[in-house]
């Protein structure tokens, strides 16, 4: 199947109409017919969120969107913002959202950046993200009337397998354990050198030290990542690493307790948070036999048949791992309980290698495939995972994930499962680079505008994949007239001719 085969969500006419199509699917996702309105309104409500610092605090958040932590590939070579950074930071003060989950991926140190132009929380960057935050924060007083109820947190990252701190073309990875599919599909040798238990070490004192700086800068929590393929998702699937940071659960998350130690040590008033993939799959390539020139096939999975039981994925089935099982998951958030980390943004795999697990979408990314299922699947699919999980663990505070392709019907979808206490926080990733007031249309009864509808073209990832700037091409005019938007143009001209 291939685009072509699923309806855009632009030609469902209503809500009735989508929820009939997704019975038809065999999906369950509730869309109301209409947005309540005024403070009680479930977008609207208040919520305490639990911060998890050593002085026990919690916070009071205004509303119930969320902006979700996004990679940029525009800070400058030292990994301070720019002007495309600070732009994108004020529209996310300007959105009305009050929970600001990371602003974006900040990497601890050099070599943890995804690309060299990735945000780096070093001693001479810190003024520098100080003004970045307080800007978004002066943008949306400016926006809102003021401050009251905003939350504003900051993502700390390094990138591990996916590192590329000083050539967008070359991985410079930091890998915990050889793995049979990612390490090929990548170019890296079967003895290619894993990361050693002191040099972890060495790592969660680095952690700690960007928190400490995070928490001078004004941000009121991290989020220490745990998602997406990058280090500390591979931690959590470190089941044959030997030694303290690997086999058992207990020592796979040792990695997370010692940087929580760290920084309730270091800056006991800063909150903690954690983003985690809540299950992963195998990598996906494209179909060969239903691929055609300038035309990727359908996602298929790569064949795992020698790397059986496949102990090399989180959230899966080993036996078989194109299946979830959540069982380590919950075991995961029994020891976040323990830990007092009660503040949990849940999404899924990776987009170096699953993208429609991560981000669904129509159209894929240059180097992606095309959608191997019908798109709201996907979105079912992280939906109802996280209303598992706030169904066993009623006392965390939860931020849903993969919203963005529901498009029109985000809003509807939104009200629903926050009213149904199915999630606490809706998470808006893409949508907000093309149309960042969203959550304030929303919440005043503005109509929505239509035209500024994300609709999962996915060039906000095929431009940084080629190296150019991050970005919403197609919608955003700042973009969408930039001489980065031919140079876009021309890389995806080549890529229907090969």
């Amino acid at each position: 199947m291939s685009v072509g085969d699923y309806p855009k969500i632009a030609t469902v006419k209503s809500a009735e109409a989508l929820r009939s199509y997704m019975d038809e699917i065999g999906i369950d996702i509730p869309c109301d017919d209409t947005l309540e309105r005024g403070t009680e309104a479930p977008l609207a409500r208040q919520i305490d969120v639990p911060l998890g610092n050593a002085i026990g605090s919690v916070s009071r958040v205004g509303n119930r969107f969320a902006i979700q932590p996004m990679e940029g590939w525009d800070a400058s070579s030292d990994g301070k913002p720019t002007d495309n950074v600070l732009r994108r930071w004020r529209r996310f003060g300007e959105s009305g959202a009050k929970l600001i989950w990371g602003g974006e991926a900040v990497a601890v140190r050099h070599d943890g950046r995804a690309n060299p132009q990735q945000l780096v929380m070093t001693e001479v960057n810190q003024s520098a993200i100080t003004e970045l935050r307080d800007a978004l924060v002066d943008a949306h007083r400016s926006t809102t009337g003021d401050d009251n109820g905003l939350l504003v947190g900051l993502q700390l990252t390094h990138s591990g397998r996916f590192a590329r701190p000083t050539d967008k073309k070359r991985l410079e990875p930091a890998i915990l354990y050889y793995h049979p599919l990612l390490n090929p599909k990548f170019g890296l040798s079967d003895d290619y050198p894993v990361m050693s238990d002191d040099e972890i070490r060495r790592l969660v004192d680095d952690y700690v030290i960007a928190a400490k700086r995070a928490y001078s800068c004004g941000f009121q929590f991290v989020d220490i990542k745990h998602c997406h393929g990058y280090l500390g998702h591979e931690f959590l699937s470190a089941f044959t690493r030997p030694g303290p940071y690997g086999g058992s659960l207990r020592n796979r998350t040792r990695f997370l307790a010692e940087i929580v130690e760290g920084i309730r040590a270091e800056a006991p008033g800063l909150g903690i948070g954690i983003r985690i993939s809540a299950f992963d799959m195998v990598p996906y390539v494209p179909d060969p036999y239903q691929s055609q020139p300038g035309r990727l096939g359908p996602g298929i999975y790569e064949n795992y048949c020698d790397a059986m039981p496949y102990r090399y994925a989180f959230g899966v089935n080993e036996d078989q791992p194109t299946e979830l099982d959540l069982t380590e998951t919950v075991a995961l958030f029994e020891i976040l309980r323990e830990m007092d980390i009660r503040f949990v943004n849940v999404t899924a795999g990776s987009p170096y290698y699953n993208p429609h697990i991560q981000r669904p979408a129509l159209y894929p990314p240059s180097d992606g495939y095309q959608p191997p299922e019908d798109p709201l699947i996907g979105v079912a699919r992280q939906i109802h995972v996280v209303r598992y999980l706030k169904e066993l663990f009623p006392d965390f505070v939860f931020v849903g994930t993969a919203y963005s392709y529901l498009q029109e019907y985000l809003p509807n979808v939104a009200q629903a499962v926050v009213r149904g206490g199915w999630t606490d926080f809706v998470g808006l990733g893409r949508m907000v680079l093309s149309y960042p007031e969203l959550p304030r249309d929303v919440l005043s009864g503005t109509p929505i505008q239509t035209k500024r509808l994300c609709r999962t073209f996915s060039d906000c990832t095929t431009a940084p994949r080629n190296g150019l700037v991050s970005g919403c091409y197609p919608l955003d005019p700042y973009y969408k007239k930039s001489s980065e938007m031919a140079e876009l143009a021309a890389i995806k001209k080549a890529a229907k001719t090969v």
